[in-house]
């Protein structure tokens, strides 16, 4: 091979190594937020290929088109509020940061430094198939129960309703974390759901996992200093204020309609939600689905 062959071949770049899932759970809840605290975080391929594509132009880049892609990711949007809450200076927290604050505080430069190419999801879970459907699945209610939840905010005139719909999208993160570093564990609690409609989740996560993924999403919340208000709207145990009401009826409707509209436990949901609009019971249904058309849809086409 000839020296000028050698100069002009491109070097090959690293394969990034296969993730080290875990196949067995951690002794205790402390265990679990000590793993995730420096544990790699993928984000969805059609995010990662986005950021790359404005990484490109990034003089051309502002606030407002990074937050419409980041935005639809809970993983994307989870690393950047957790490297918020890095930045600031002890006793300077914020009770309500959007994305698009978020972003403006960091600056667009500091942004794509710190964030270089990212891992997707697809090449995390390439070779676990099971887990990668289950999540597809919690990413789509995710999605619903952030537009469940903005709908309702809009309704009442709520001024925190960006953060009521950030709330409620990223009320599953910690089961979507445990999907990715834990996949053969949760397809274990998914198949012993399917098995048994009435085995409660918490009793099932408690068996498999030693934990309950609610605890260990308040505690990551904590961990990672994310914003107060956050923290207390995805808290059912604030559940008399209205805020935290939206996000909690928006994740359970989500929920008990991920399989269609048939079942047993909508009605009272309905009774809930119509309580919280001051609404008629009977309106309900019509205006949850007028919200929920457009997400199903685009789920289909993907």
């Amino acid at each position: 091979m000839t020296d000028e062959t050698t100069q002009n071949q491109t070097p090959a770049v690293p394969a990034a190594p296969a993730p080290c899932y875990l196949t067995a759970p951690l002794p205790h809840i402390g265990a679990w937020t000590h793993y995730f605290l420096t544990a790699e975080i993928p984000i969805m391929a059609s995010t990662a290929k986005a950021i790359e594509e404005m990484r490109a132009d990034e003089d051309d880049v502002d606030a407002n088109m990074l937050t419409a892609v980041i935005q639809v990711d809970p993983l994307m949007t989870l690393k950047l509020m957790a490297r918020i809450a890095s930045l600031r200076r002890p006793g300077t927290a914020t009770d309500t940061e959007s994305i698009t604050t978020s972003l403006v505080l960091m600056g667009i430069s500091p942004f794509f430094r710190h964030f270089g190419p990212q891992r997707t999801v697809e090449d995390w879970l390439a070779d676990q198939p099971d887990a990668m459907q289950g999540l597809r699945n919690l990413l789509i209610r995710a999605e619903r129960s952030g537009q469940f939840a903005l709908g309702f905010a809009v309704h009442r005139a709520d001024t925190d309703a960006t953060i009521i719909h950030q709330a409620a999208f990223l009320n599953d993160f910690a089961e979507i974390l445990l999907w990715l570093h834990a996949p053969t564990l949760m397809v274990k609690i998914q198949q012993a759901q399917a098995a048994d409609s009435t085995l409660r989740s918490t009793v099932i996560q408690r068996e498999v996992l030693g934990i309950e993924i609610s605890d260990l999403r308040q505690a990551l919340m904590k961990l990672w200093h994310l914003p107060e208000l956050l923290i207390n709207i995805s808290d059912e145990r604030h559940a008399e204020e209205a805020k935290v009401r939206c996000v909690v009826l928006a994740v359970r409707l989500a929920r008990h309609s991920a399989n269609g509209w048939d079942n047993a436990a909508l009605p009272d949901d309905y009774d809930e939600i119509a309580l919280l609009l001051n609404a008629s019971v009977r309106v309900i249904p019509s205006f949850i689905r007028k919200i929920d058309h457009p997400i199903l849809e685009a789920a289909q086409l993907g």
